[in-house]
């Protein structure tokens, strides 16, 4: 993947110095020389900035609080050993990392790749759970939100639309019994006057997500009651 940097200095020598070390390194170069340019380049597409405190038009700290609106990528400071509170504040605002002029190129090159690895690990995290989220589990059954299908010990189903509604109002329960009623009023959304459409959808149900729909391991039947998904 390659990364694309955003680097906002209002001094050209530095923003031209930081752009061959940072394409030596791979990553696709976006300049600014000022706050102001670059909230104007600045969009989804750039994965990190390397921000100056002090410069014209729009200095470092408000660009930075303004990015903050609607970003999160990582923010390194170019900070003078005089600027000690802006410093301070900088990192209060939301930077994570800071360097002091005069610095390194291969210094700031490091702390660059490490910024870079531990949002990737953050994005990765998070995308974790976001995936966690979209699944419901009970033993060897698997209903995936976001696919809208149904997996049983591996195998993929496909159910239609009010099979896969079911199924999900019974699994965020497991071992909660829902009538027939309950279940017609929650999957339709009106008030059940026949609810033999809901024995007709369950039974063709167990046909798609049980190995012997006779002898049901997930969907029961509680008699005179209604249907549960088994607990696990």
């Amino acid at each position: 993947m390659e990364h694309k940097v955003l680097v906002v200095e209002d001094e050209e020598g530095i923003r031209a110095t930081l752009k061959i070390f940072l394409k030596n390194q791979g990553y696709e170069v976006v300049e600014a020389e000022n706050g102001k340019v670059a909230l104007e380049r600045l969009d989804e597409t750039i994965h990190l900035a390397i921000v100056d405190i002090m410069m014209p038009v729009m200095d470092g700290i408000t660009f930075v609080s303004k990015l903050r609106e609607s970003y999160d990528m990582p923010v390194i400071f170019l900070t003078a050993k005089s600027e000690d509170i802006d410093k301070i504040t900088g990192l209060n605002l939301g930077a994570d990392d800071y360097v002091t002029k005069p610095f390194e190129p291969m210094e700031l090159m490091a702390r660059v790749k490490a910024q870079l690895r531990r949002y990737e690990q953050i994005i990765s995290l998070k995308t974790k759970e976001d995936r966690d989220d979209s699944r419901l589990i009970v033993g060897d059954l698997e209903l995936d939100l976001y696919a809208h299908e149904v997996h049983v010990n591996g195998k993929t189903t496909r159910l239609t639309k009010k099979e896969f509604d079911i199924l999900k109002l019974l699994m965020e329960s497991p071992g909660r019994i829902y009538s027939a009623e309950d279940i017609y009023e929650n999957v339709w959304q009106e008030a059940a006057v026949n609810t033999e459409t809901v024995v007709v959808h369950v039974r063709k149900l167990r046909e798609k997500i049980e190995v012997n729909p006779r002898k049901p391991e997930y969907l029961k039947v509680v008699w005179g009651i209604g249907y549960k998904i088994e607990k696990m």
